[in-house]
């Protein structure tokens, strides 16, 4: 099973292999309404954990996508430009952004478990 985790920011972070896969959760996408533009890093670009690694903007605003682990971007998700929607249709799948090498698999343990997550979710409202 591959191991899952938040940031309080709502971006997802998922090992895969040798990578870590990141994305928006459910409720930012909610937030957020309409995606109608997603922005993405360069391939071999290096992100900071806690910076920016992409920008997505909807009918309501812009925001930025931060990087829950530091790392170098080894893939984008290239069909968000086509079809930034899938941001709101997928967003724990298809609606990924990028695909890092992490610099540091331990930058992991600071973050969310799913419970974690949605209690803190729960405490937005």
């Amino acid at each position: 099973m591959s191991l899952l985790r938040f940031t309080r920011d709502h971006e997802w972070v998922r090992l895969d292999g040798d990578f870590a896969v990141v994305g928006i959760t459910d409720y930012a996408q909610s937030q957020l309404g309409d995606v109608v533009y997603v922005e993405l890093p360069e391939i071999g670009q290096l992100v900071e954990k806690g910076k920016e690694a992409a920008v997505v903007e909807s009918v309501k605003a812009a925001s930025e996508v931060y990087a829950p682990v530091s790392g170098e971007v080894a893939e984008v998700n290239d069909a968000l430009a086509a079809d930034p929607a899938k941001v709101n249709t997928d967003p724990m799948g298809d609606g990924w952004f990028v695909k890092l090498r992490p610099a540091d698999p331990k930058e992991l343990d600071g973050l969310l478990d799913e419970d974690a997550y949605q209690r803190f979710v729960e405490g937005q409202h």
